[in-house]
C-alpha cells in the first residue's frame, strides 16, 4: 500500500482531498500548519477530521508568519466581507498569505521524505478562487521539479515526488457532491477567514461566500453554522 501525505486545513477542499486520498487505499500522514491564522479554529477541525477518518498519523507544525504578515490571516488587516463574485474576481485579495503554498508544500515534502511517502496532495482549487498565484498547476508543476531536485531520496533514486491537486479544476459545488459521494461529513469543517469566539463562521468573508455558493449550486444542505 502506497503513503501519502495529505495537507489538512480543517477547511472543506482539504477534507474532501483526504477522503478521496483515502478512498484510493493510500496510508495517509496527514499535515496541518499552525502558522499564525487568525482562523485558528480550522487547526481544531483538522485534528477532529483526522480522528474521525480514522487516520493515525496527523501531525501540527508550528510557525508564526505574523513576524512576516502582510494578509488579513496573519495581520491587523480587516478580512474583507460582503464582497460581489467580480470584486472577488479582481486581482489578488488581501486574504492571500504570502508565499504560503510554497511553505506548506515545502513542510510536506520534509514530511514525506521522512515518511517513505513520494505523493503529496493539496487541495488547491483554481476554479473558484482564481486570485491566488500559489493555486495555479504552473506553480505546482514547478515545484515538483523543485522537489525532485532538492530532497535526498530523490536524488539517491529512491523515487519521484510527485504533487497531486485533485480538486484543482472543480467547482465548489462539484467538490461538494464528490465529497458527498466519499461520505465527507462537512459540518465537521469550516472555511471561515473570520470567525467568532465560539468557532462560527461569519457567513460574510470571500471564503463563506464560495462555501454557500457550492453547497446551493450542489444541491446540498449547508452543516455550517453561521453567526450572521
Amino acid at each position: 500500500m502506497s503513503q501519502a501525505v495529505v495537507l489538512l486545513s480543517g477547511g472543506l477542499d482539504s477534507t474532501t482531498t483526504l477522503a478521496l486520498v483515502l478512498s484510493q487505499g493510500y496510508t495517509v500522514s496527514a499535515l496541518s500548519v499552525d502558522y499564525g491564522q487568525r482562523h485558528r479554529v480550522e487547526l481544531e477541525r483538522a485534528d477532529e477530521i483526522a480522528r474521525a477518518m480514522g487516520v493515525a498519523d496527523h501531525r501540527t507544525v508550528r510557525l508564526d508568519l505574523r513576524t512576516i504578515g502582510g494578509s488579513a490571516l496573519t495581520a491587523a488587516i480587516d478580512v474583507p466581507k460582503d464582497r460581489s463574485e467580480a470584486e472577488m474576481n479582481d486581482g489578488i485579495p488581501i486574504t492571500y498569505v504570502p508565499a504560503r503554498n510554497t511553505i506548506l508544500l515545502g513542510v510536506a515534502l520534509g514530511l514525506a521524505e521522512v515518511v517513505g511517502a513520494f505523493d503529496i496532495f493539496i487541495g488547491a482549487n483554481v476554479l473558484d478562487y482564481s486570485g491566488y498565484p500559489d493555486c495555479r498547476p504552473e506553480f505546482l508543476d514547478a515545484f515538483a521539479s523543485m522537489a525532485n531536485l532538492a530532497v535526498k531520496a530523490a536524488v539517491e533514486g529512491r523515487g519521484t515526488f510527485r504533487i497531486h491537486a485533485p480538486l484543482l479544476k472543480m467547482t465548489k459545488a462539484e467538490i461538494v457532491r464528490e465529497g458527498v459521494r466519499l461520505g465527507v461529513d462537512y459540518s465537521r469543517t469550516i472555511s471561515c477567514y473570520d470567525p467568532d469566539a465560539r468557532g462560527r463562521s461569519c457567513g460574510r468573508c470571500d471564503s463563506c461566500a464560495l462555501r454557500k455558493k457550492g453547497f446551493a449550486e450542489a444541491g446540498v444542505p449547508d452543516p455550517t453554522i453561521y453567526s450572521s
